[in-house]
């Protein structure tokens, strides 16, 4: 009878006891800190020497260390600007990493991380001065465009006009300064970059003097998106369900689906996501919508329009998994 009863109990302490975690969400419970980092870019982010960061993903960090560790959940994030900082993270030392998917091949991570949710659509664009003739990027065939040699848009540019059986007169620097004075005194007819980065250099220096404006055609477009560890699937669904989250928050009820946080809820208590992780975690760090707009939109030095950011129902790119 002792025997049984022992053995009714151990049952029922196995029952009572969660199951293990993956690796990285234990070491996250543990320690109570989640480790973020990712390639610097304007509005995105930026991390100073002392580890001071600001930007649209360590707002997205914050918002995961909020699901899984609650409202006093910690972080920390670095930036990723060396072979060293990659070996790191290939090494496994940060929990989610923002990257593109060529940032990913180019580092050796294509086998050691799951690429995760799109957080932003970058775009290779292309700006000229607001009292340019120039309405179209076609217009500037045979006409001089700056760019930066270490970007990849002097191949964009190439392939674009290629397409099209046109040409340019290409203008590649080294140096930012450089090419940005170029610029500003007309020695090219626009300049060519990253959209974040040309948001700031006409939002910043000699260029904030004068009006820019972007041509409508896009060169590239690329995600950005929320890697992890291949190593542990659980932490890499809390990752997911936290930033479809902020995504779905925004979108708009119709008349014949539900909207925002009621077009589905997510319950997952075996990730440790209880009965309405969603509706607290958005009133604490707000919607993805909020966050674009104080990093990268109008409420930001960059006044980057949404663009391809914004969500499908507004004619951009940006969706849940689960808008059906």
């Amino acid at each position: 009878m002792r025997l049984v009863l022992a053995f009714f109990l151990i049952a029922a302490a196995l029952a009572a006891t969660p199951a293990s975690a993956g690796p990285i969400l234990d070491r996250i419970r543990a320690e109570g800190v989640v480790r973020c980092g990712g390639v610097e870019r304007p509005g995105l982010i930026a991390v100073e020497d002392s580890g001071k960061a600001a930007g649209l993903e360590l707002d997205l960090c914050r918002a995961i260390a909020a699901a899984v560790l609650g409202p006093n959940g910690r972080l920390e994030f670095r930036r990723y600007d060396s072979e060293k900082a990659f070996a790191s993270v290939r090494a496994g030392g940060d929990d989610v990493s923002f990257l593109t998917g060529r940032e990913m091949i180019d580092n050796g991570l294509t086998a050691k991380m799951i690429a995760g949710p799109a957080i932003f659509v970058e775009t290779m664009a292309v700006i000229v001065p607001n009292e340019s003739p120039i309405q179209h990027l076609e217009q500037l065939a045979n006409h001089p465009i700056c760019f930066a040699l270490l970007q990849r848009a002097q191949d964009h540019l190439t392939s674009w006009f290629a397409a099209r059986h046109l040409e340019f007169v290409r203008m590649g620097f080294q140096e930012d300064g450089e090419m940005n004075d170029a610029y500003a005194v007309n020695y090219c007819g626009g300049l060519a970059g990253e959209a974040t980065t040309l948001a700031d250099t006409r939002a910043t220096g000699e260029l904030a003097k004068s009006q820019h404006r972007f041509l409508p055609e896009t060169l590239a477009s690329y995600p950005i998106v929320a890697a992890t560890d291949v190593r542990d699937g659980e932490w890499a669904a809390i990752v997911a369900w936290t930033i479809d989250t902020l995504v779905q928050a925004e979108t708009t009820e119709t008349e014949w689906t539900l909207g925002g946080l009621d077009s589905l809820r997510v319950n997952a208590p075996e990730l440790g996501l209880g009965q309405g992780w969603q509706k607290r975690l958005v009133d604490q760090v707000g919607a993805y919508a909020e966050l674009y707009e104080r990093n990268l939109g109008a409420k930001s030095e960059l006044k980057l329009a949404r663009g391809v950011n914004a969500p499908v129902a507004l004619g951009g790119a940006l969706a849940a998994p689960y808008t059906e």
